[in-house]
């Protein structure tokens, strides 16, 4: 146990850059925080610091140690966060990176209902196209759809979506209604690139097709608002386009056939999350669960 306390005195000596300011930190006396720094300098049998009158280095080994140290600390510092926050709410302020259209038109009824759950929490969220850097920026989670995530993150699956075929009443009433998957190469299509492949499933069955239009977007709200002003036929999940389905601004096509399913992940730096993370990617995982797709177009 002493090794231990010994350790997180030394990452505190690190981190402050001096043992003054460590030990103004810790409310111990600088010269039993030097004392203390030596003997484990002299269990260890390595020299850790290089110390002058100014300031202190870290020696080779001494990095090496900072670098297990700190993680070590960090996670006992959490463990008793954790426990300690079992039996109070947690607080504090919440950075989240979320998918424009999918928080705007599906999580944010969730988010709400999050919040009154939890009033010591404050928001800050970026809903923008971008992929954050978890690492190098202040955010505590990020929400993610598609395909595998970065292998360097921790990645919670919080739900599978499954992509159908929509379109307005006015376009079919225009251009027809396709009664199988390669009659979507005579429509016009919205997506992110003019000209792509969608692949449909049915059961065992699956169909290829290249499809395009006059549109090129990189906004998911931007072609599915196209679509409601009968310029072409998506594929998209339910989830995203319900408010048009109820409205009849879209309806469903080739009900029996649908896309390739994707995940949402809520992404994170590490494993070891306070608990106002921890609470919100559980309360998601929750909820989504709840709310998963059926099937049904």
């Amino acid at each position: 146990m002493e090794l231990l306390n010994d350790m997180a005195l030394f990452v505190e000596v690190v981190k402050a850059k001096g043992f003054r300011s460590a030990a103004e930190a810790t409310g111990m006396p600088n010269s039993t925080l030097s004392r203390r720094i030596s003997a484990l300098e002299k269990a260890i049998g390595l020299r850790l610091l290089h110390r002058t009158t100014r300031k202190i280095e870290l020696t080779e080994a001494g990095q090496i140690y900072f670098e297990r140290c700190k993680r070590i600390v960090d996670e006992a510092r959490l463990a008793h966060e954790q426990l300690g926050e079992m039996l109070a709410q947690p607080g504090g302020v919440l950075r989240v990176s979320l998918p424009v259209d999918f928080a705007v038109t599906y999580l944010a009824p969730l988010i709400t209902e999050f919040a009154d759950l939890y009033p010591g929490i404050t928001f800050d969220f970026d809903l923008t196209p971008r992929r954050v850097d978890l690492v190098s920026e202040p955010f505590d989670v990020a929400i993610r759809m598609g395909e595998s995530p970065d292998s360097q993150l921790i990645a919670r699956n919080l739900a599978t979506l499954t992509p159908f075929l929509y379109a307005s009443p006015g376009y079919l009433q225009q251009s027809g209604v396709p009664s199988h998957p390669q009659q979507l190469a005579q429509h016009s299509c919205l997506g992110i690139l003019r000209t792509s492949t969608w692949t449909m499933f049915r059961g065992q069955d699956s169909e290829s097709v290249t499809v395009g239009g006059r549109f090129q977007l990189n906004s998911v709200g931007m072609i599915r608002r196209l679509a409601t002003l009968d310029r072409g036929i998506i594929l998209m999940p339910r989830e995203i386009v319900e408010e048009d389905l109820a409205a009849g601004r879209l309806q469903p096509i080739l009900s029996d056939w649908h896309g390739k399913p994707m995940s949402v992940y809520a992404m994170t730096e590490t494993r070891l999350l306070p608990a106002k993370t921890q609470r919100f990617i559980e309360f998601l995982q929750s909820r989504l669960s709840q709310r998963r797709a059926t099937g049904v177009p």
